[in-house]
């Protein structure tokens, strides 16, 4: 008795494949599972195609869906922002002095834009700072700004 790929066969490798991908997390292996789903509709439609054609088709599904994955869709995932590089991010950014620090209390500080996900910081410095003033960040200290005047 001949063995003939029916469209369950296709379900099955498409699931197995996409299944895989979970444990793996690349997004590459998922491409071939859609293909394989694909070719198991076409087989309900086209019931009397060729293996060698089905493979042919998946084949093609396959390259045709991974291109697109790297080209179109993988450069839309990528983070731009700078989340983690909160030193490199801060450093020269422009502000202003709501609440001038003295010797016993920090000052604050208000960007017009928020950076890393906040607008208004914790500010210190060696310049005599009113509110009001413009300062430029310096560098960072723990979880506050070192700034001087702009």
């Amino acid at each position: 008795m001949p063995f003939e790929v029916v469209y369950w066969h296709w379900i099955i490798l498409g699931a197995i494949l996409i299944v895989s991908e979970m444990v793996l997390a690349t997004f590459f292996i998922l491409w071939f599972g859609v293909a394989a789903i694909l070719i198991s509709l076409l087989l309900l439609v086209f019931p009397s195609l060729s293996l060698a054609w089905q493979v042919t088709i998946w084949t093609l599904f396959s390259v045709l869906f991974a291109v697109a994955w790297f080209k179109f869709l993988k450069p839309l995932s990528v983070d731009k922002t700078k989340a983690g590089l909160s030193r490199e991010a801060i450093v020269g950014e422009t502000g202003q002095v709501i609440i001038a620090p003295t010797d016993d209390r920090r000052g604050h500080l208000r960007f017009s834009v928020p950076v890393l996900g906040n607008d208004e910081w914790e500010i210190l410095s060696e310049d005599v700072l009113a509110a009001g003033d413009r300062v430029q960040v310096i560098d960072v200290s723990g979880n506050a700004l070192l700034v001087k005047k702009a």
